[in-house]
């Protein structure tokens, strides 16, 4: 009788600390896995889901479908390290000390991987990151050294450089894959960074997808021969699609005679040379034939920026058919394997990207199609399927929206802000202006040194540097920014309730002359501009 006494005693015991565990489990399952998935150079305009019908984009439209989509996302410095930057740290460009793609990123300082790590978040940075130096707040990290190769590319695993066989979007997707299913610890919560190289120039597709779009005649933008009358930093640009585009480096038109001798042709042939045979035999198959044609009708004029258009879109949308078969098998396997109603899933971009506006390509300026860039979000335990958000998101608020969810606590130095009530409905007052500086210059493209702010229907810009003027816009009236106002007397008073927002904004992001002094001094040393 004692026996099964003291025998039923500890079996109740060992039930008890048995459901205490369970329990303890369920804690810390509370905590929402994040897969955060960034492409580059990935335009809103093709993605399916916003509308503009370039293309089909069926996986990273369903992160729409199933939770939210934002009409308003933009960048706080539209090129690509700087904004990685951002992303990582919460804090504009002049604030984390990584303002261009010259200077170095300070790795020691703080970001959201890290303090995902310090509540026990196991983390994960694969792909493209474009900052030099050892990723830190990363259990694990197999990333790209600079922009990468789109076939058979170098990665860095762990600090560690290695060459793999194949395309790059497909590598990076399985690396992927292979972390989340063979890497990381099973049952503790997890942060995904899967950042994508493509669509990044110069826009080569994966073979499966050379003929996907051979049939396909676009219409460019209606401002695609565009005069930049009024625009004076518009006009000094050099990143127009029929002046500035290379017709073997960007366009592929690498003859084997030699003939088309431009500029950049030895940089594309470094890449075709690191092909294997068989993957050669197939690019050369798609291109030769197209090669044969340009040169035999040798068009001209209006005639060769229009092609110039088509061999753009069409190589640029095909290598994004790749990166939405990536979104689909990783969306797949979360659900495959019982984690997507516990898993945030976000798609973005760097930045936005020119797909034939204003006669360009690239990005830099503050003029929307670059500014801008695409977020979809989805969490089907907190974000409602459908849901629209059409307030000024920046990509600055990541950070302080992956340490909310995660019940991670946000340092008081962080300039953005969590959108996490935003989207569930529980906020309704939200920023109603958003600041942007771009410092890259003099640089490659020619984008003058600005700065400005953006509110729901108005937008303000300073070029400076070489030279001094302004321009405003009326984004309701002139959404494609045609029309400088700023000398309109129509607007004085707009005019000035800008100039006073974005005083107040440049003051409350800590910006200031005498900090861009310090940034374009160290540029100009960086590039060897001055001792």
């Amino acid at each position: 009788m004692r026996f099964n006494y003291f025998l039923a005693t500890c079996l109740f015991v060992l039930s008890m600390t048995s459901c205490t565990k369970k329990t303890s489990l369920k804690k810390e399952q509370k905590q929402p896995n994040i897969v955060f998935i960034m492409s580059d150079d990935h335009a809103y305009q093709a993605i399916s889901a916003y509308g503009h019908g370039l293309n089909n984009t069926p996986n990273i439209d369903r992160i729409a479908t199933e939770g939210a989509i934002f009409n308003r996302g933009y960048v706080t410095n539209s090129i690509c390290a700087p904004s990685r930057a951002v992303m990582l740290t919460g804090k504009h460009s002049h604030i984390n000390g990584k303002v261009d793609n010259i200077l170095p990123f300070n790795w020691d300082q703080d970001n959201f991987a890290k303090g995902l790590q310090a509540v026990g978040y196991q983390t994960a940075l694969i792909g493209k990151i474009h900052l030099k130096g050892l990723p830190q707040g990363f259990n694990y990290s197999n990333v790209l050294p600079g922009q990468g190769e789109y076939y058979n590319p170098d990665f860095i695993e762990n600090g560690v450089k290695k060459r793999y066989q194949g395309y790059i979007t497909t590598i990076t997707t399985e690396i992927a894959l292979d972390w989340l299913e063979n890497k990381r610890v099973q049952d503790t919560p997890f942060l995904l960074l899967y950042h994508q190289k493509a669509p990044h120039r110069t826009w080569m597709p994966e073979a499966k997808y050379l003929d996907l779009l051979t049939k396909v005649n676009f219409t460019p933008p209606a401002n695609f021969f565009d005069d930049y009358k009024g625009r004076p930093a518009a006009a000094k640009h050099e990143m127009g699609i029929y002046k500035h585009m290379d017709v073997v480096y960007d366009l592929k038109m690498l003859d084997k005679e030699g003939t088309l001798k431009t500029k950049y042709r030895k940089w594309f042939q470094a890449q075709h040379d690191r092909m294997d045979d068989a993957q050669r035999k197939l690019w050369d198959a798609h291109y030769d034939p197209i090669i044969a044609q340009f040169l035999k009708e040798n068009p001209t004029g209006k005639e060769l920026a229009l092609w110039k258009f088509n061999r753009y879109m069409r190589d640029y949308l095909s290598t994004i058919q790749s990166v939405d078969d990536g979104v689909g098998e990783i969306l797949d396997y979360l659900d495959q394997n019982g984690l997507t109603e516990n898993t945030i899933v976000v798609y973005t971009s760097d930045q936005g990207f020119y797909l034939g506006e204003h006669g360009w390509f690239d990005k830099r300026f503050m003029y929307e199609e670059s500014f801008r860039t695409p977020i979809l979000m989805k969490y089907p335990k907190e974000i409602k399927a459908g849901t629209v958000v059409n307030n000024l998101i920046q990509n600055l608020d990541f950070a302080p929206t992956f340490l909310d969810y995660a019940n991670a606590d946000i340092p008081s130095d962080i300039q953005g802000e969590s959108f996490r009530k935003l989207i569930n409905g529980e906020q309704s007052e939200w920023r109603d202006a958003i600041y942007y500086t771009y410092y890259e210059f003099p640089g490659e493209h020619h984008v003058q040194r600005h700065y400005g702010v953006r509110t729901d229907r108005y937008k303000l810009i300073h070029f400076y540097y070489q030279d001094d003027y302004w321009e405003l816009y009326d984004l309701e009236k002139d959404p494609s920014e045609m029309n400088n106002l700023y000398n309109d007397v129509d607007y004085v008073k707009v005019q000035a309730n800008l100039h006073k927002r974005l005083e107040e904004l440049r003051v409350q992001y800590g910006d200031s002359e005498e900090l861009d002094e310090q940034n374009l001094s160290a540029f100009l040393k960086a590039k060897g501009l001055v001792k």
